[in-house]
């Protein structure tokens, strides 16, 4: 799925977002993103838990860490002295530490080994981040919508503002959401943007019908982040 549309995908959104706002007073802002988070504590996280794994391996087995500390040592005593024991595996743990935070600095592994529940909260989070800054509040009715797509997590989001949120229930979105899901997953995110802003337009069209006294409140055109 790729971040950079062109011209042409970018017409076609906003061509949606123009024509689904001309039946309704509901106004539609769409927002791609490459990702919605960095994922930094994801890193930190699987680090840290495998130094506790280092560490519960050489308690459970003193026997085998004493031995393999002989083997890095080149010992020839019968008995290993404590504080070469503890340094040996104090450099064992940082060495761990290391190798899996910079392994998690590449983004695709990152990615992969972050929980689905983490990254569905860091998305929902950033879409309300989002709505708030460009949407919420700044139409007269209270019918503002942010249509949210985050590529990297693969998920994506719809923000309603208040009046629309006293009308219409969560559910209803789920088929412009999962429009929007599919056109990206394959390949084809304007088309599911595009398609995603027709079904909210619908929803908005029944609700809250043009009145004829419809100034263009939001923007129209996609905004990618």
């Amino acid at each position: 799925m790729r971040l950079i549309m062109n011209e042409a995908d970018r017409d076609h959104v906003t061509a949606a977002v123009v024509e689904a706002e001309k039946a309704t007073d509901g106004e539609i802002v769409t927002i791609v993103a490459r990702r919605s988070d960095a994922y930094h504590d994801a890193g930190l996280h699987w680090a840290i838990g495998v130094v506790f794994l280092a560490l519960s391996v050489a308690a459970a087995f003193p026997q085998q860490f004493r031995r393999l500390c002989s083997w890095l040592l080149q010992s020839w005593e019968h008995e290993i002295e404590d504080w070469k024991l503890l340094t040996v595996l104090l450099g064992l743990l940082i060495l761990k530490f290391l190798i899996v935070r910079y392994a998690l600095a590449w983004m695709p592994l990152r990615m992969a080994l972050t929980p689905k529940a983490t990254k569905a909260r860091r998305v929902r989070r950033r879409a309300i981040t989002l709505f708030r800054a460009v949407a919420q509040g700044r139409t007269r009715g209270r019918t503002g919508v942010l249509i949210y797509l985050s590529l990297d997590e693969h998920r994506a989001e719809l923000v309603a503002d208040a009046a629309i949120n006293e009308k219409v229930a969560p559910e209803v979105w789920g088929k412009a959401m999962a429009a929007l899901v599919d056109g990206a997953q394959a390949g084809r995110a304007a088309e599911g943007m595009a398609e995603a802003v027709r079904q909210v337009g619908r929803v908005l069209a029944e609700h809250f019908p043009a009145t004829g006294d419809n100034p263009n409140e939001l923007p129209d055109r996609l905004i990618e982040l």
